[in-house]
């Protein structure tokens, strides 16, 4: 096991034109183990970069588990699968859709365990170097559903290098254990699968140390003895609500400024009430949101909730060159996030999802910076008179598409 760091050392990454040299760099360094997870992997452009630095990694000995989502990411293409299986890559498909699909006369999407998804975005290398953000392992000129894009997406990573690492590397090596258990059998022969586990070289983890606790992670503080940065986990068994109370206790002690960016807001009652008092009591509150049309969904779904912020004197920007897809925010300059849940309820209720907290200025303003700067340059500021004003048929396919999700919600059996 590596030894430990004190601190830790920390990167702004913005946009896969940052972030995927930085990923292809530590891949090319790794002497014993990349340990990745990502909601989309692509093959397109840096994707197959990515994935020829990996396969490079594999063949000089070092240990390679590549975890994706099953719905995120489309089935391992034939030339992939062949390069992986020679260079000895191991890839895993966390909940693959086609098998909640079997028996069940293509009803498979109603199972609300399918809507439990892997959408967080983690690197470990070799358990000293921690990537984590909103960034799939796909091109940012290029989009599954709208193809080539005319600009790359507004998006960010972190890069950590020190104790969080080892905490990233014990929370991504026991899930692929889960997933490669499988949870049935995880259950008939735990005793049996544990011993395997770790006779395959994962663990250690008894001496890793534990999750940085989301309570005390996610607030802003000047203490000494809190670390600069900490990994907040969303899961559905202890941390369910971990990054919701993070930014609900941070908005909570801001005093002077608030600025969200987040691709897919739809943020539940408790947290639009937070950001309105943060504002009514004098703090600037900035929401910097997708401007640019994705996905109707979440694009219109997020429209009925404005009016409330809007009148509280909550400014809202729409980015307007390509898709925004951040997931972060700063607060009073010292404190920030970045991740890869959005403000919404299949983050928030559902998902697995992965955020850095900071209480660090430096990297704070570093981040504040990238946010004003795309505000000032590239987004529009929303009229609060011309919101109120929107024609008709824009508010029945916010109210429709509000609908739909809170609908959604209910299948799955959860409250928003």
């Amino acid at each position: 096991m590596p030894p430990r760091q004190k601190s830790e050392e920390l990167q702004l990454l913005h946009s896969g034109q940052a972030f995927f040299p930085a990923l292809i760099k530590a891949f090319d360094a790794a002497a014993q183990w990349i340990q990745l997870e990502t909601y989309i992997f692509d093959f397109h452009g840096a994707g197959a970069q990515v994935a020829d630095a990996l396969t490079r990694a594999a063949r000089r000995g070092v240990k390679v588990q590549v975890l994706v989502d099953g719905i995120g990411t489309s089935p391992l293409p034939a030339e992939w699968r062949k390069k992986f299986a020679e260079a000895g890559v191991e890839w895993c498909v966390y909940s693959p859709l086609a098998a909640g699909l079997l028996g069940l006369g293509g009803l498979g999407l109603l199972v609300p365990e399918r809507w439990r998804r892997l959408h967080r975005k983690l690197c470990v290398v070799d358990q000293r170097l921690v990537f984590c953000g909103g960034i799939n392992v796909l091109d940012d000129y290029f989009d599954l559903v709208h193809g080539e894009l005319q600009a790359p997406r507004f998006d960010f990573a972190v890069a950590v290098r020190g104790p969080l690492a080892l905490e990233a590397a014990d929370a991504m090596a026991l899930l692929w254990w889960r997933v490669q258990v499988g949870y049935s059998a995880r259950q008939r022969h735990l005793s049996e699968a544990w011993e395997k586990f770790r006779a395959a070289g994962y663990g250690g983890l008894a001496d890793v140390p534990q999750h940085a606790q989301p309570t005390n992670a996610g607030a802003p503080s000047s203490a000494a003895s809190r670390p600069r940065a900490a990994l907040v986990l969303r899961d559905n068994l202890r941390n369910r609500g971990s990054i919701e109370r993070a930014y609900r206790k941070a908005i909570g002690q801001a005093r002077h400024e608030i600025i969200i960016s987040n691709a897919y807001f739809l943020p539940g009652g408790k947290l639009r009430r937070a950001l309105v008092r943060a504002a009514r009591r004098g703090v600037r509150v900035t929401l910097l949101l997708q401007g640019k049309y994705e996905h109707f969904m979440q694009y219109h779904a997020a429209r009925p909730v404005y009016g409330a912020l809007l009148s509280a004197g909550v400014e809202i920007h729409e980015y307007e060159v390509s898709f925004l897809h951040a997931k972060v925010a700063v607060v009073d300059g010292h404190w920030a996030t970045v991740g890869s849940s959005n403000l919404d309820p299949l983050s928030l209720l559902l998902a697995r999802e992965a955020n850095v907290v900071v209480d660090d200025k430096a990297f704070a303003e570093d981040l504040r910076r990238h946010l004003c700067e795309a505000m000032a340059t590239q987004g529009r500021r929303m009229d609060p008179a011309a919101y109120s004003q929107r024609p008709l048929g824009q508010r029945l396919q916010g109210w429709l598409a509000y609908a739909l999700m809170r609908l959604a919600l209910l299948v799955t059996g959860q409250r928003y």
